[in-house]
């Protein structure tokens, strides 16, 4: 079975209107990020997208991407149920916080030259890849393979609500985040996993 099975045009339509919300324009990443969401809710058999915080999607990318997932998922940044883990990979791992079943799912290296296939009439390569991504079949699109989280999911979620204060740089950390060191409570920058470094101000141009 696939996902093709119970997808209709216009839901796709919807979603994928809904994913062009923060663009310009639909984009063939923004189809394959609904279409990844739409093969979650088959292979994870949850109602997508989502009211609830149930599914976790981490993705491998930033972009329009995540827009499709999102829009097809349910799932966000701000509800803390969307994580991006930048790993320059349009993939992303889907994750059932009740089962704690987890599904990763990527496009086939051969589908930019099937994209083609569906779309034959397509004027370019950007074309043909808006117009196929939406109509490939899941097995010729994707590839997926059911995986096992390096870490629990309740430790990725952690609790909301709970707080700390880093003994060094004195800034409150949340949602346990912390990271303990020979008995003191650290925030991750001052433990050493900073992605930036203090400097002095820079000369302002101010014309």
């Amino acid at each position: 079975m696939n996902s093709s099975s119970i997808l209709t045009t216009s839901a796709l339509d919807d979603l994928l209107t809904l994913s062009a919300t923060h663009h310009h324009k639909i984009c063939p990443r923004q189809v394959l990020g609904v279409r990844a969401g739409l093969l979650a809710r088959l292979l994870l058999d949850l109602p997508l997208p989502q009211s609830d915080k149930r599914l976790i999607a981490i993705a491998e990318t930033d972009g329009c991407f995540v827009d499709g997932v999102s829009a097809a998922t349910g799932c966000y940044v701000g509800r803390r149920t969307l994580r991006i883990e930048d790993y320059g990979k349009t993939a992303v791992t889907f994750i059932d916080t009740l089962t704690e079943h987890a599904i990763r799912v990527a496009p086939q290296a051969s589908a930019r030259e099937q994209a083609w296939d569906y779309a034959p009439s397509a004027r370019n390569k950007w074309e043909a890849q808006l117009i196929g991504y939406q109509h490939i079949p899941d097995e010729l699109l994707f590839r997926w393979q059911w995986v096992q989280l390096s870490v629990p999911v309740k430790q990725i979620i952690g609790q909301a609500g709970k707080r700390a204060m880093c003994e060094v740089c004195g800034e409150e950390i949340i949602n346990q985040r912390e990271v303990m060191h020979e008995g003191t409570t650290l925030c991750r920058s001052c433990a050493g996993e900073s992605y930036f470094c203090f400097v002095e101000q820079p000369a302002m141009n101010l014309l």
